[in-house]
């Protein structure tokens, strides 16, 4: 595995003021927050600032030129990490602890100095194993769209095609016909800026622009706990770990997997994947049972499918379902990208819909951003992309003690690395 690895960041779009940015945790450094520096080679390591929201200190910002050039940067063995992408610059700003936390851009916070701002971001974490990146919509899609290739030491290639220019548009117009066919504020999601549209928010975070979706899932669980309360029906859980295939029953009310019991979640358990029953802990057969059963909660399979995880050709059958998720895969062009939390939950050799690459062998990641290209010269698969990747439902834990890194708490970077350390179990 290199020390280190080459990213070409190339500008596929029509812009010509296009900046990206390179966060993450050092672990060569002591699991340092860093940032890579406008040279794309050097590192900065935030210094604890004077006072709440201090600028930084040192130009981050890295100019991918004009319109169809590519920028070569080198990163060093980095968890957690993002390549954040924006139309002009970002801000992130520092805030005093014992050790400096970074201030990172957020879609939630109206009074954030990027709130207008077009950007997106790709996340990834390269360590002494693999490196294992994804494009993400668990919090939002952006307007610029992110496609990555990864090229392996083998010769292999990997692709992700991510969404076309008018890919933000054609989920936009998905959310609001599926409004107007149910009434649920699913177009409320879609955040426009001068008449254009900047950005469509997960449900997850729909209360932060008033879109509440208390109650959405209600009916379709009463269901579910009626259907497996029954007698001699049973849910069958693939934990794809040690504990094998678990068989599932609601009695006395819990819904009992193996030795293990679950209470009846609601929509906001669901949307969220991480509270109340799907809180994980020190069981790793529970921690294993969980993504499986929020998936299929989140892809409203339980009703029509008694395994699981199930194919995608069984995923979003019936209302009420995770209609964001259905239509982000339907925007992308091979139909791939994290959606929600679990969305790299897939049968043993089936179709990964996550929208990751990953390799223990990797030479270039190529990342892409503007989407005019998308689907166009995609590699055709290899035969490593059509078998299951040694380590292929989400990236490696993080350190041990990086939960003590102070972060904003806004449910970005800081809950997707709980979620990575969570799916250890799986």
């Amino acid at each position: 595995m290199p020390e280190s690895l080459q990213i070409a960041l190339k500008n596929d779009s029509d812009l010509p003021n296009l900046h990206a940015y390179i966060t993450g945790i050092a672990l060569q450094h002591n699991g340092q927050r860093c940032l890579l520096k406008s040279d794309g080679q050097s590192l900065y390591f935030p210094q604890n600032p004077p006072a709440i929201g201090s600028p930084l200190t040192e130009d981050c910002a890295i100019p991918l030129g004009a319109p169809g050039t590519t920028t070569n940067v080198t990163i060093p063995q980095i968890a957690g990490g993002r390549i954040w992408f924006a139309e002009g610059e970002l801000t992130f700003l520092l805030n005093p602890g014992d050790q400096p936390a970074l201030v990172e851009p957020s879609v939630l916070n109206a009074s954030d100095p990027n709130a207008g701002v077009n950007f997106g971001f790709a996340e990834f974490t390269l360590n002494a194993d693999q490196l294992y990146a994804n494009i993400s919509y668990v919090d939002f899609t952006p307007r610029l769209p992110v496609a990555l290739t990864l090229q392996q030491g083998s010769g292999d290639t990997q692709h992700v095609a991510g969404m076309p220019p008018d890919g933000l548009e054609n989920l936009a117009a998905g959310l609001r016909e599926q409004s107007g066919k149910d009434g649920r504020p699913w177009a409320q999601l879609v955040v426009e800026r001068e008449g254009k549209v900047l950005r469509c928010l997960n449900a997850t975070h729909g209360d932060a622009v008033g879109a509440g979706f208390s109650g959405y899932y209600e009916g379709f669980i009463e269901e579910v706990w009626r259907k497996y309360g029954s007698d001699g029906v049973c849910m069958k859980i693939d934990t794809q770990a040690g504990p094998g295939v678990l068989e599932g029953r609601v009695v006395n009310g819990e819904l009992r997997v193996g030795d293990e019991r679950f209470g009846k979640p609601n929509s906001a358990d669901v949307f969220g994947c991480n509270t109340r029953p799907f809180t994980t802990g020190p069981s790793a057969t529970r921690n294993a049972i969980i993504p499986r059963l929020a998936a299929a909660f989140h892809r409203s399979t339980l009703l029509a499918i008694e395994t699981h995880p199930s194919e995608p050709s069984t995923f979003y059958p019936t209302d009420p379902t995770n209609h964001y998720a259905r239509l982000v895969h339907a925007c992308n062009v091979d139909r791939k990208g994290y959606a929600f939390a679990y969305d790299d939950v897939q049968p043993d050799g089936g179709e990964d819909q996550s929208g990751k690459v990953n390799a223990g062998d990797p030479v270039l990641l190529t990342v892409t951003v503007g989407g005019k290209s998308a689907g166009a010269g995609a590699p055709p698969p290899s035969s490593s992309s059509q078998q299951p990747q040694s380590y292929d439902r989400g990236p490696p834990p993080p350190p041990p003690d990086l939960e003590q890194q102070p972060m904003q708490d806004d449910g970005g970077l800081k809950g997707k690395l709980r979620g990575f350390a969570g799916k250890m179990f799986k």
